[in-house]
């Protein structure tokens, strides 16, 4: 009998430690992030994740333009940023698209292999949006009429296609009756999309918008041989245009130094993850502080390191 009466309290006392549990969670402020777009320079997401989870910082929600989208996605389909650096692997390899590399033939986009298009099919297979560990949205542009088109059902690989193609790179993508292209002529970094996803804290990751200063370029010296950094900066402005609104919508804007990267440049994965990583640690205080956790306390060697990093951007 008295054995009985033990065990009778063991386990009023663990669901007493569970309700208390339920009602933390209930009461926690749910988290979105929101990934924006900017080809190889969308790599920076990997690192921002991946001091969110080093932190221990909760994510509830993701929507992605683009790349934002491809790297949100994998992340959302089984919450496990070890197994998104595997698709860099691929990017990597010798056949991967470089900007240089694409031409046009007949009308249509030439890519050598088509890599990215291929390893998201493999990826994603036919795995569905709503299947998703983490309620997710692809963001895409409708050619037809300019609107914003919010993927968050059906298959993944042709949603994250259609957040990702960017035009003359490649075909625009048809879902059911749309024809859809890169979500950044729309929605660049979509803090908005996340928010009305149910997010109560916003953490918005921009990777590409800045204002293109015409001045840095000496009257009658931007050549043609100067055509892609042109091209790069030019789209940066576009996006910087539309995001500034959105972009008001974040509670925190995390801004990766990578700007200096080419739009392509998949070789420097490790650098551009490393700038994510770098900038979302230095932000870790405020996001914190919005988000009700503990503040990072950070080394001496851990500061002497952001210092180096901070000297090499």
């Amino acid at each position: 009998m008295e054995i009985d009466n033990y065990r009778l309290k063991i386990y009023n006392i663990y669901m007493a430690t569970r309700k208390k549990a339920e009602a933390k969670e209930t009461k926690r402020k749910k988290i979105g992030l929101a990934l924006g777009g900017g080809a190889s320079k969308g790599l920076a997401h990997i690192g921002v994740i991946r001091a969110l989870e080093e932190f221990q910082i909760p994510i509830d929600f993701i929507a992605g333009t683009s790349m934002g989208s491809l790297v949100g996605g994998w992340y959302a389909m089984e919450r496990n940023i070890d197994s998104v650096e595997t698709i860099i692997s691929d990017l990597k390899r010798k056949d991967n698209i470089l900007l240089t590399e694409i031409v046009r033939k007949n009308g249509k986009p030439i890519l050598k292999d088509e890599s990215i298009l291929n390893i998201i099919d493999r990826r994603f297979g036919d795995f569905k949006i709503e299947d998703c560990e983490i309620p997710f949205c692809a963001v895409a542009t409708d050619v037809k009429n300019g609107e914003e088109v919010l993927l968050k059902s059906g298959k993944m690989a042709p949603a994250i296609k259609a957040s990702s193609a960017i035009p003359i790179v490649f075909d625009p993508v048809k879902i059911e009756d749309r024809l859809l292209i890169d979500g950044g002529f729309i929605n660049p970094v979509p803090a908005d999309v996340v928010r009305d996803m149910g997010a109560d804290i916003v953490i918005a990751v921009d990777v590409s918008t800045h204002w293109f200063d015409l001045s840095s370029f000496p009257a009658g010296q931007i050549k043609w041989r100067n055509i892609y950094s042109v091209f790069d900066a030019l789209i940066s402005v576009l996006d910087y245009q539309i995001s500034r609104g959105i972009l008001k919508k974040a509670d925190i804007v995390v801004k990766p130094s990578v700007l200096g990267f080419e739009w392509f440049d998949f070789r420097s994965a490790g650098n551009i993850i490393r700038a994510g990583y770098t900038e979302t640690r230095k932000s870790m205080g405020d996001i914190c502080s919005i988000a009700g956790c503990l503040s990072p306390k950070r080394t001496a060697m851990e500061k002497f390191w952001d210092f180096v990093f901070d000297l090499d951007q």
